[in-house]
């Protein structure tokens, strides 16, 4: 994963039947409820359709990128030759297991650059469900974690693929980006060398930077209400409640996609922010530490990852590649509410507020009410945002942090059974820091 912008940057960067994995996939994808502490249920039962990836094989994927990375200068970076070596390893796996593997090269920095595509036959090539997740590490270290186990987990995904000989309605395809961390230039360069209409094809890429932090946490990326829910659902039938990604929001080879207009989820262990005393009760390990002590560093070493993570993160590819490829994840659209007209937000004042009126609805607002959120500032970690309910129920949907990068654009999700649809409803921000402006550009209720 890339580094973050510093602390006051401006800049901005943007064994089932088909049949029946089918209706699972369907009822499994309706938007789940807010994201407070999961109560643990059953597994869903769609899981039954995707392998347990052993997670032996994954980790004898890192042992080989970290063996690449020793034998040339200790890392596998842009340009260096365990690059080249740790995508010459991937693509011979993948050619081994019967994929459609392409390299397409680019130039950065005066080196030549490498991403590795490769296509599962079959599928409707109309709608194709792709996994990527980037190869590179710093030049100082092997990058075992980051993102050797991003790159092992869809690797070993892809032959779990093959050994089952699976007939996906979607088409599946995987990726793995190179130069990432100078600012996602290899996935930049595949959606950039895209035609419109391939571009359309793309139904859904899921992104996978560090899945196997020493010190982990379970993030999911929220940009879409329905992978997010198949996330959550997944993780909740093993107990594990998640949390929204904010670390690496914008900062991972998603981004080219979501600016291209492709939706995107993903996964996230967590990279060099500390984990919190309540994030430490809820996962385990230690508070007051990063996620990741050797995140860029020279000892993100084959010793730097924690097994039940990377397990329990790959295992949740594999249950997404499966389910997401079976048949339609398009939620409903649903009947939209929205204001876009701006609302500047005073630097370090007094909170304001945007309103919607919700009319012509029956009884409760849902348990999975969707607020879609597009707020233009310069430090999103000044924020705390709030949904306000016609009466008066509050909703915190947003806290202050040290997240350093601009702008809030994302939807969240809030359990409001509680509360009766009709009404105004509001959105409620307020600026809690000094020397960062920015305005309410527009947000909506999805009913």
């Amino acid at each position: 994963m890339t580094e973050r912008a510093p602390r006051r940057s401006r800049l901005r960067r943007s064994a089932l039947s088909a049949a029946a994995v089918v209706t699972l996939a369907a009822a499994l994808l309706t938007p789940a409820a807010a994201a407070s502490p999961t109560t643990p249920v059953a597994a869903p039962s769609a899981a039954a359709a995707a392998p347990d990836i052993p997670v032996a094989n994954v980790k004898a994927h890192l042992a080989q990128l970290q063996s690449i990375a020793t034998a040339n200068g200790g890392n596998r970076a842009h340009g260096r030759t365990g690059y080249k070596a740790s995508i010459d390893y991937v693509k011979a796996k993948l050619d081994a297991a019967g994929y459609t593997t392409a390299l397409k090269t680019f130039s950065y920095n005066g080196s030549t650059g490498y991403n590795l595509i490769a296509d599962w036959p079959g599928g409707d090539t109309s709608h194709v469900v792709m996994a990527g997740a980037h190869l590179d590490s710093v030049t100082g270290g092997p990058g075992i974690n980051d993102n050797g186990s991003g790159s092992a987990g869809i690797l070993e995904t892809a032959l779990a693929v093959s050994r089952a000989g699976l007939t996906p309605s979607k088409h599946l395809r995987f990726g793995w980006w190179g130069a990432e961390e100078y600012g996602m230039v290899g996935s930049k360069n595949y959606v950039n060398s895209l035609s419109a209409a391939d571009r359309s094809k793309i139904e859904t890429y899921l992104n996978f930077d560090m899945i196997g932090s020493p010190n982990p946490g379970y993030f999911t990326y929220r940009y879409d209400s329905a992978l997010d829910a198949l996330f959550r659902d997944y993780f909740a039938g093993l107990g594990i409640s998640t949390e929204q990604d904010f670390e690496g929001d914008g900062r991972s080879d998603h981004a080219p996609f979501q600016d291209a207009g492709i939706r995107v989820g993903g996964l996230f262990s967590g990279a060099d922010y500390t984990k919190t005393s309540a994030q430490a009760a809820k996962w385990g390990g230690t508070a007051g530490q990063p996620f990741d002590r050797c995140y860029h560093s020279s000892c993100d070493t084959s010793a730097n990852i924690n097994d039940t993570a990377l397990d329990r993160m790959t295992d949740a590819i594999a249950y997404a590649i499966w389910t997401l490829s079976a048949g339609s994840t398009t939620p409903p659209t649903g009947t939209v509410f929205e204001n876009t007209a701006d609302v500047q937000i005073p630097d370090n004042g007094a909170a304001v507020t945007s309103a919607v009126t919700v009319t012509g609805r029956t009884g409760n607002a849902p348990a999975a009410l969707q607020v879609g959120v597009d707020i233009k500032h310069t430090y999103r970690g000044d924020l705390v945002i709030d949904l306000v309910a016609p009466n008066g129920t509050s909703y915190r949907l947003k806290a202050s942090s040290s997240d350093s990068a601009p702008n809030v654009q994302t939807t969240y999700t809030v359990n409001a059974s509680a509360v009766a649809a009709n009404g105004t409803w509001k959105l409620k921000v307020q600026d809690v820091g000094p020397q960062d402006t920015g305005y309410i550009d527009s947000w909506k209720l999805t009913f």
